[in-house]
């Protein structure tokens, strides 16, 4: 498989790229906005893409002049979060299938998430894939989200995996670029959610995929 040639690990986002969850933000953005009487702007979801959990806290409290603290807030979504991430959202196709290749072929996997440690935790456990997970590493662990490269170089640090050895697979551009700010290769992963800059990211990613079932015996996409 010529993607994973002279690759030693893979690194994951998570949302939109390992499981079919951008969805259910759009859904608890707005049960939040308007349990507080509150519109949602047409480009919050660009305005907040990449950002840690942290970071997104930040940008609602100063943004809509929230009362509650940023640790208050990144608990209430963790809370609106859970029963989605453990019974409602599904793996992305082919996924599990690929995950289980790869510790096959002896590739280390990682997690490298703009989430929260308390919801990736939550999803690779009710998914059963935490066992293809060597480590996960979140946006707000480093301090900084995407395209900041941090998280990735921290994953593949906690890997002992050199940059230039690892893979990102990613499904918005701000983690593809955070993948190339890192020196690693990048794959661009098809999601409905961010269709509508399909083609920006197939130009800027190293490869591209559909889904994982394409790296199953089955020749993938590349520029």
């Amino acid at each position: 498989m010529n993607l994973l040639r002279n690759i030693k690990a893979i690194l994951f986002d998570l949302d939109g790229t390992l499981v079919d969850s951008m969805g259910i933000w759009g859904d608890i953005d707005r049960e939040f906005m308007s349990e507080r009487g509150l519109a949602v702007p047409e480009n919050l979801q660009q305005q907040i893409e990449g950002l840690s959990m942290n970071e997104t806290a930040q940008f609602f409290k100063e943004t809509f002049h929230l009362k509650e603290s940023e640790e208050e807030l990144m608990q209430i979504w963790n809370q609106m979060a859970l029963e989605h991430y453990k019974h409602a959202i599904s793996l992305k196709p082919g996924a599990l299938a690929f995950l289980e290749d790869l510790k096959r072929r002896g590739i280390l996997c990682a997690i490298a998430s703009s989430n929260s440690p308390f919801l990736v935790e939550a999803c690779l456990k009710a998914h059963g894939i935490k066992k293809y997970i060597r480590t996960f590493v979140t946006a707000g662990e480093v301090g900084s989200g995407k395209p900041n490269p941090d998280v990735y170089l921290e994953a593949a640090k906690r890997l002992g995996v050199a940059p230039q050895d690892c893979l990102v697979f990613e499904d918005i551009l701000p983690g593809i670029m955070a993948g190339i700010n890192a020196g690693m290769k990048t794959c661009a992963v098809w999601d409905d959610y961010s269709s509508d800059v399909w083609e920006e990211k197939k130009e800027l990613a190293d490869y591209w995929i559909l889904d994982y079932n394409e790296l199953l015996g089955k020749t993938e996409a590349v520029l």
